[in-house]
């Protein structure tokens, strides 16, 4: 009698697996967490795991790309294809669409079957390493804060630098040469703090920080060979809004832009970069390293009063052979809007950058969007299909020009969370996808903001111990 009940559990399972014989056919939108109805995804990543937002008994969903095939079965909402199942059926849908077909068993033992839609595999790989900072949305407090390090081909990751060898301190900034894990940086705070510079995996803890400077570094970026780093130090000001639609507001009463050189070690300075008569920030090299591009705006002496009339310029200056020119270039002018954080793509044709109504914190501002100005026709392509409602702020792009992952607060206006999208030969732009994860109910339950994603090439060649033993040593002066 066991024998018997066993093999009729198994031919139960078989037929479910290969989907509901019987269905009804019905037009209306099936919702499903995260979105990833019609979007592009590159030819590594992990499963695209989602939720169904529907009550149900049972999913059944097909991918499908020729004779290629994915079936799940679940008796719930949620939808986990298996690994290997996945990399195989992407691999040979590179460049065409793979179809999804979603079945629901409601809780009339009725299936329902909801209209088809596409998932379209890019021919173009995207950088196999993702690295954020998991911290409280509203950021003027925070709590076991870490830096955190994913394979985004699957849900592997690991910890760069946590609370547990920091005493529950703030880290921050952490940035990458053009994508290369090799070379990389990021900053600690707190008594044994200071900048933890890695290089081939060598980690150095310095103090990048003069007497004339405001502040240590705060945002910087890499030159493409590693040797130079382009930073702002800044005097911020965080303050909270009365009105409830806005949370938190971060200006700058003083900030400079210098360049470190690591093989020289030495701070190199210009005085169009440290001018008091204005807040200079966000600085970020060239593809090439010979323009620094920075954003600055007039310092305003009434305060916070006054914050709605910061208005920040995107300005270039060159800097060649480890000098920092004398002229100037305005690339654009702000006209009651801010520009902020400009990133470069590596081929050096693109510049991405924010645009909020003011200010210098748009990671706040629900307005901010993005924008991508072309650096050889000084065209600025708004990004219609990329943006939304809700906060879209830091970026960078993958090593191949590609593709680009930004912080995203659309879902919610609370949580940040990574976004990817892709930028083809005509630059034209994709429908944004949020970052896998293995458990689709993940961004349900997780109370982070996914913040500063930066994608790079490899993984960081250093552990959370070898961390550990650099913030222990004495910081190295510039």
């Amino acid at each position: 009698m066991k024998i018997i009940y066993i093999i009729l559990i198994l031919f139960l399972l078989t037929s479910c697996k290969s989907g509901p014989k019987e269905f009804l056919e019905t037009d209306s939108p099936l919702e499903i967490f995260p979105d990833y109805k019609d979007v592009s995804i590159p030819p590594n990543i992990a499963p695209l795991n989602f939720l169904v937002r529907e009550d149900c008994k049972s999913v059944y969903v097909n991918a499908l790309y020729m004779e290629k095939r994915i079936t799940v079965y679940n008796k719930s909402n949620q939808v986990c294809f298996d690994l290997k199942d996945w990399k195989d059926l992407v691999s040979s849908a590179i460049g065409n669409d793979i179809e999804i077909s979603v079945c629901l068993e409601k809780e009339d033992g009725i299936f329902y079957k909801y209209k088809n839609f596409k998932i379209h595999v890019e021919k173009d790989s995207i950088d196999p390493y993702l690295t954020y900072r998991l911290i409280e949305p509203d950021y003027e407090v925070f709590s076991r804060l870490k830096i955190e390090q994913r394979c985004i081909e699957n849900f592997n990751k690991k910890d760069i630098c946590n609370h547990e060898i920091t005493e529950n301190a703030c880290m921050n900034c952490h940035t990458f040469a053009f994508n290369d894990s090799k070379t990389s940086m990021f900053y600690v705070r707190g008594k044994n703090g200071g900048a933890v510079l890695n290089q081939n995996g060598k980690l150095r803890k310095l103090n990048i920080k003069t007497e004339r400077m405001y502040s240590g570094s705060v945002y910087g970026h890499f030159s493409l060979d590693g040797r130079y780093f382009v930073f702002s130090t800044n005097v911020i000001i965080p303050g909270l809004h009365a009105d409830s639609k806005k949370r938190m507001e971060v200006f700058d009463t003083k900030s400079d832009v210098y360049v470190a050189d690591f093989e020289a070690n030495k701070i190199i300075s210009n005085p169009r970069l440290c001018d008091t008569n204005y807040a200079q920030t966000f600085p970020c090299f060239s593809a090439d390293g010979k323009k620094i591009y920075y954003c600055s705006a007039p310092v305003l002496k009434g305060g916070v009063k006054e914050i709605k009339n910061i208005h920040y310029d995107l300005i270039s200056i060159n800097f060649e052979n480890g000098e920092i020119g004398e002229q100037t270039d305005t690339i654009i002018k702000a006209k009651n809007i801010s520009v902020c954080l400009p990133s470069v793509s590596p081929d050096g044709k693109y510049l991405i950058y924010t645009e909020a109504d003011y200010g210098t914190f748009p990671i706040w501002h629900r307005e901010t969007e993005l924008r991508m100005l072309n650096l050889q026709t000084m065209e600025i392509d708004s990004l219609k299909n990329v943006n939304s409602r809700n906060s879209n702020t830091y970026h960078t792009f993958s090593s191949n020009s590609k593709w680009v992952v930004f912080a995203s607060k659309r879902d919610d206006g609370l949580y940040g969370k990574p976004y990817f999208f892709h930028i083809d030969e005509a630059g034209n732009t994709t429908k944004p996808f949020v970052l896998p994860q293995k458990y689709p109910d993940f961004y349900d339950n997780c109370l982070k903001s996914f913040n500063i994603p930066e994608l790079s090439r490899g993984a960081v060649p250093f552990s959370v111990k070898d961390v550990e033993s650099v913030l222990k040593t004495k910081s190295i002066n510039f």
